[in-house]
């Protein structure tokens, strides 16, 4: 008998993905083959250092990249099964703030400093109403109050400017902008990245309620793992363009494979152990104009063989079922079961 259940499509699905940026003397290889899914109601972690292509990577499922210079060179982002990179410029528009979404990084210069907040926000509810209606001015206002009161500012300070907020207050409003027409998927590049820890600590579980509430898919593009345990579902560990590794939040923080995520965690302070020093990754990233052949973190691994400076090295499952791109898998499980007795 015929099967007739349809496989379920993932919410979103990015599938091979290359981004390039070309200048006049080199091009960048930001984005290398990443793949990845997402649910809704679910948080994917980006993690990696500085100019490991997280914020690209965003950017690209937004399509916001610079119009000169930037270019997707292979891939599909399947938002609901359908090719984001096939749509008319007309249907993205239609796509940004409806559908997804974006909370940049750094609220100072995501405000326009000559606009009250509460009409930045009604632009954006007026800019994207629901398909074949339209949002009068009292409405729009309206809706931009009840988003303040949602990310706890009283609606009296609509009409105040963003000089007269916080830097917490801004992210907020900024996150108020973000959700004000229930975008199914959210990406947060960095959102606490300029806020002191106590008030990182209520912008997530703002945003982590917030998320519950509208049953959002979010990509959350961090290098802290401390927020990373906080908010996420699963992790993607981005290097050079790479996932080096990919997993649930579980796998990657208590069977993490690869050496470079190893290496990421040993740079973390643990109150468990008394240690008096961490253990930094030796080196730097390579140069994205000029990137090694073979595994691109094999100039700072321990483990790096001539094998891994040749061919491509491709995704291996690991024993509970996460993937990660290392051809010594099992040498560095070893040491890891070592290091545990």
């Amino acid at each position: 008998m015929e099967n007739t259940e349809q496989k379920k499509v993932p919410y979103l699905e990015v599938k091979d993905l290359y981004v390039e940026y070309e200048s006049d003397d080199a091009i960048v290889k930001a984005v290398n083959g990443v793949s990845f899914t997402l649910e809704k109601g679910q948080t994917l972690g980006l993690v990696g250092e500085t100019g490991a292509g997280k914020t690209t990577i965003a950017k690209s499922i937004l399509r916001i990249l610079p119009d000169i210079g930037a270019k997707i060179t292979n891939g599909q982002i399947l938002l609901d099964g359908k090719n984001v990179l096939d749509l008319p410029e007309k249907e993205m528009q239609k796509l940004r703030g409806n559908d997804i979404s974006m909370i940049f990084q750094d609220p100072m210069t995501a405000l326009n400093p000559t606009m009250t907040v509460g009409s930045q926000i009604a632009e954006v509810v007026k800019l994207h109403p629901e398909e074949g209606k339209t949002i009068s001015d009292a409405e729009a206002k309206e809706r931009a109050c009840q988003m303040l009161e949602t990310v706890n500012i009283p609606r009296e300070r609509y009409d105040e400017y963003p000089h007269q907020f916080s830097g917490g207050m801004k992210q907020r409003v900024v996150i108020a902008m973000s959700l004000a027409c229930n975008p199914n998927l959210l990406l947060a590049d960095e959102p606490t990245t300029a806020l002191d820890v106590t008030i990182q600590a209520q912008v997530l579980e703002l945003i982590g309620q917030l998320q519950k509430k509208y049953h959002t898919a979010m990509i959350l593009i961090t290098h802290d793992m401390g927020v990373v345990a906080q908010v996420c579902t699963s992790v993607a560990v981005i290097y050079a363009g790479h996932i080096v590794e990919y997993g649930t939040l579980e796998q990657i923080f208590d069977h993490r494979c690869h050496p470079y995520t190893i290496g990421l965690f040993g740079a973390i302070p643990d109150i468990k152990h008394d240690e008096e020093w961490l253990h930094p990754i030796d080196g730097l990233p390579p140069d994205p104009t000029n990137l090694p052949k073979g595994c691109p973190f094999a100039p700072r691994c321990k483990y790096a063989s001539d094998e891994c400076r040749s061919g491509s090295i491709d995704m291996q499952k690991t024993p509970d079922g996460h993937l990660c791109r290392c051809i010594h898998l099992q040498q560095v499980l070893n040491d890891q079961e070592k290091n545990h007795e």
